[in-house]
């Protein structure tokens, strides 16, 4: 396409992009009327609609949607060949993006800060957001990898590593519930060797959701995947859990639990602490807690460049998350 087609081909993906074409205007620092008109002449030479305008916004129609995928490979496609010009300098240049949820950040903050050392001259870029989004920026090349937990399936992503993190109470070594399935509270390495004996004498017994009502409960707000996960074990199990808290910030429920209440989390974000013998984390019995996964994950059909080759290889070998899971057990989770 000519230098013309392109600027048009932008205006256009932007427009999509962003559901409006002032918002697209607005993004690019031009006239509305500009955007309006590189778009009208993309479709007058295509022969045909390429945007449905409605009160809203716009968004693409079917032809559009193959317009935008040939655009982001083409956009993926120059990535790659200028990242393995730079390889052939050792990879002394370029720009990374991951996006993730907020369960990952303490776990990726190592292998991140290894990555740099190794490759000062990459910078790297972290989006934090729900997993929704983080499929949506991998999908549309805004992320050139990402990390979800229990995402729903996609025929446009592609999976490079699954890993199961059951969802599990977590409490601290005080609470009621940590002394009943771990005796009394202990730390580091004598609470993890107390967990280890008991659950290889089989005397570690999941515990239920009805076992929580009685018990002061912090959950994610129903957007989270985690309150989904719930939701499915509710009804399942016949009981309505009513949380003392609701919030959209996993740092704080984890806090909830240091303060003496109960959460339910995936076992790889309590990890740390759990390692350090200030949370405990204990086994749930309904089915739907056991089978979540965390997934390395991006676009089907894009070629990885370099860099984000050698940045997800790092992330599967160091990341906790992707470690192998103990599953269904209190004290450390590796």
């Amino acid at each position: 396409m000519s230098l013309v087609q392109d600027r048009r081909i932008s205006h256009f993906h932007e427009a999509a992009r962003l559901g409006s074409v002032r918002a697209a205007a607005d993004f690019l620092n031009v006239a509305p009327s500009a955007v309006s008109r590189q778009i009208t002449q993309l479709e007058h030479e295509l022969g045909m609609p390429l945007l449905e305008r409605h009160r809203r916004g716009v968004k693409p129609t079917e032809a559009g949607e193959r317009v935008l995928e040939y655009y982001r490979q083409r956009l993926a496609q120059q990535e790659v060949l200028l990242e393995s010009l730079q390889s052939l300098k050792g990879l002394q240049s370029g720009s990374l993006v991951l996006a993730i949820g907020e369960g990952f950040i303490e776990g990726l903050a190592g292998p991140l800060s290894r990555f740099s050392a190794r490759y000062p001259g990459i910078e790297l870029k972290v989006n934090l957001c729900g997993t929704n989004e983080v499929i949506r920026q991998v999908v549309e090349d805004e992320a050139h990898l990402g990390l979800v937990f229990h995402p729903t399936r996609d025929p446009k992503i592609r999976t490079h590593v699954s890993r199961p993190q059951p969802v599990c109470a977590v409490v601290n070594p005080q609470h009621v519930l940590a002394r009943q399935f771990g005796g009394q509270p202990f730390r580091g390495q004598q609470f993890a060797a107390q967990e280890g004996s008991r659950r290889a004498a089989g005397t570690l017994e999941p515990l239920s959701l009805a076992a929580l009502a009685s018990h002061s409960l912090a959950l994610p707000e129903v957007s989270f995947g985690i309150r989904q996960i719930v939701a499915q074990a509710e009804h399942q199990a016949g009981v309505m859990l009513s949380p003392t808290l609701t919030c959209n910030a996993l740092a704080m429920l984890k806090q909830f639990a240091l303060h003496g209440g109960v959460t339910l989390l995936p076992e790889f974000v309590v990890s740390e602490e759990v390692a350090a013998g200030r949370l405990c984390r204990i086994p749930l019995q309904e089915a739907q807690f056991v089978t979540p996964h965390v997934q390395l994950i991006s676009r089907l059909g894009r070629q990885l460049s370099d860099g984000a080759s050698r940045l997800s290889s790092l992330l599967q070998q160091d990341m906790t998350a992707f470690s192998p899971s103990e599953g269904g057990s209190v004290g450390q989770s590796r």
